[in-house]
Order: C-alpha cells, then sequence, then structure tokens
C-alpha cells in the first residue's frame, strides 16, 4: 500500500496512491490525515488497504497523481530521530575532520534529534541564506513508526514499523564542528529536511527483509550520477536495531520518523567507495566525496550545494519503475 499527503493546511490530505503511482483516490472518509490514520492504525488499516486494492482495479474515483502536489508524507511529525546506521559514512565524515572513531561506533548506533515541525515537500526548493555554511544533501532511508513502548526489543520494535520512505536530511556542513565542540548536538546546521512523495507499507517493498531495504538509492546532482549505493549494504544497524535504540529511554508515538542516516557503501576490496565515474555507487552525500578527494588530492575539489543546483533522490524496482517518487529540490537563495 502506498500513501501520500496532498498539500493542504499543515498536515496535509491523506490519499491512497497507486502502485504504479500514476493515480491516487481520497482517503478523507476513512482518516483526513496520515498522522490521524496512524493514531488508529490498528481499527483503519483494513479500510485503506481496501481502498488501495480498490484503486487498483478502477473501482474507486480516481485522479491523476502529481508528485509536485505532494507535501512530505508528514507534513510535520511528533518525532524525528536520525540514525547514522552506515558507520562506513561516519568514518568517513569523521576523517575529513580529523576526529577519530570510537570503536563503540559499532556497537551502539549514533542517534540525534532533529526538528520536525515542519518538512520540506519533495519537491520543494531548499533555501540558502548563507554559501559559507557548507549546504549538502543526504540521501536516505527512512521509516514511520506506530506506537512503540517504552525499552522495546529489536522484534517489538520492527513490527512496530508501518511505513517506509526516503529522505533528504539537509545538512549545513560548515555549522557542524563548531555546534559539535560544544559537546550538545546538532541544532542550527540541521534545517528542514525532505520526504518522498509517497510512503510504503514494507510488504509491498519487495527489497524489505529483515529490517532492511534493498536496493540502489539513486542520487544525482544538476542531472549527473552522484551515487546509487545499495540501502541493504553496509548496514550496521538495521531499522528495529535503530526503533529500539530510540525507544531505550522513552516511548515513540505513532507518526515517530527514524531515519537510517546516509546510505553508504565501501568499495569491494574494503576500502572507501570510488566515484560512480571510476567504477563504483558513489556517494550519497558531498562531503564523502569531499573526503575522497581530499585523501586523494589534499583539498577537496566540488563544492557544496550552490543556488540553481537541483538534487534528485529516488530508489527504483527490477523494473526501473519509481517505488516512492522522486525528491527533486533546487536550492534557492533566501
Amino acid at each position: 500500500m502506498k500513501l501520500a499527503s496532498l498539500k493542504g493546511g499543515r498536515d496535509g490530505r491523506l490519499v491512497v496512491v497507486s502502485n504504479d503511482l500514476a493515480w491516487f483516490t481520497p482517503a478523507d472518509a476513512i482518516a483526513p490525515t496520515l498522522q490521524a490514520a496512524l493514531d488508529d492504525w490498528a481499527n483503519l488499516e483494513g479500510d485503506l488497504r481496501g481502498l488501495a486494492e480498490s484503486l487498483e482495479h478502477g473501482a474507486v474515483p480516481r485522479e491523476r497523481f502529481h508528485e509536485h502536489d505532494a507535501a512530505s508524507p508528514l507534513p510535520r511529525a511528533y518525532q524525528w530521530a536520525d540514525g547514522s546506521a552506515y558507520v562506513n559514512h561516519v568514518a568517513l565524515v569523521r576523517q575529513a575532520r580529523g576526529a577519530e572513531m570510537p570503536e563503540t561506533f559499532w556497537t551502539d548506533p549514533l542517534m540525534y534529534q532533529g526538528g520536525s515541525d515542519g518538512f520540506l515537500g519533495p519537491r520543494d526548493p531548499i533555501g540558502l541564506a548563507d554559501e559559507a555554511w557548507g549546504l549538502d544533501m543526504e540521501g536516505e532511508i527512512a521509516v514511520i513508526t506506530g506506537d512503540v513502548p517504552l525499552g522495546a526489543g529489536r522484534d517489538e520494535a520492527l513490527a512496530a514499523i508501518r511505513l517506509v520512505l526516503l529522505c533528504n536530511d539537509v545538512s549545513l556542513r560548515n555549522l557542524i564542528p563548531g555546534e559539535l565542540a560544544k559537546n550538545f548536538g546538532f541544532f542550527q546546521s540541521k534545517p528542514a529536511s525532505a520526504f518522498s512523495p509517497v510512503a510504503v507499507t514494507p510488504d509491498a517493498l519487495a527489497g524489505w527483509r529483515d529490517g532492511k531495504l534493498h536496493g540502489a538509492l539513486e542520487v544525482e546532482l544538476n542531472g549527473q550520477p552522484l551515487g546509487c549505493a545499495d540501502a541493504g549494504v553496509d548496514m550496521t544497524f538495521d531499522f528495529g536495531t535503530l526503533v529500539a535504540h530510540a525507544a531505550k529511554t522513552r516511548a515513540l508515538g505513532a507518526g515517530t520518523i527514524i531515519g537510517s542516516g546516509t546510505v553508504s557503501n565501501r568499495s569491494q576490496d574494503g576500502g572507501a567507495g570510488k566515484k560512480v565515474t571510476d567504477g563504483g555507487v558513489g556517494y550519497s552525500c558531498l562531503a564523502e566525496l569531499r573526503t575522497i578527494e581530499t585523501l586523494a588530492g589534499g583539498a577537496p575539489k566540488t563544492p557544496f550545494l550552490r543556488p540553481g543546483d537541483v538534487v534528485r533522490i529516488e530508489m527504483r524496482d527490477a523494473r526501473r519503475h519509481s517505488l516512492f517518487g522522486a525528491i527533486e529540490q533546487e536550492v534557492a537563495a533566501v
């Protein structure tokens, strides 16, 4: 089942989307918003699935689905927490900052709590006030949970995952070191993130196995491929583990979003990944590319994002059909 929120009001309008992303039908009669559906998932899931099946058979009124009309599936959320499941990414970024990586990073996930009072739509521009801040995209996988009790174990946490989606976790790289130096985490360096036009139930994703979504996450910059790392490879912590980590000391309310962190693969020889142009799977953010350039030549060659740059993040099935729709955003000076 595929769900989306059309723009309108702070929380959007819930619709069911066809598997090929071509059509939608309103779900207002079941739940006005995705958050309302998540709050009463046990009672409403069956009705939503029935509506989705009727849409596939052309048995209900339908309209063309246009991704530009979609907000992020949850235009705002009670909670957004982003992990770093791909430790390869953490190692590279810390290497670029000259920071040592503790061994515990391989056994205990990193996680930060981001701003969730308003997300960018998948086709909304990314505002940039100062190029010196070092604007970067981060291609990620994310999940939306139902209620998760305090202290939930991995299996219970995994069972609480309701939907899967893509994320552009926007970062201001040059503000991060100063914030981390205060030993109190991110804030200004993490502006509003964006999510894919459509969120999908795990059972509808052939690549969903053991709490991981297998498949290439395609990241483009200005129409050129930047990365196609497999989200199911080199993921040190699966989503069950990430959700359980978040619930260790607090219950998670329905509608909590948990991110994977930047998708990142190592090369076949175990070293840092190679550029797409060099036969590798590339990178899901510019920070990794700049780190590779620094290691090779002493300094990065690729600039961070500038006004006019266009970022695209998408995942496709074996037949090259888009699974979640595309996040496609232009950087705009503000």
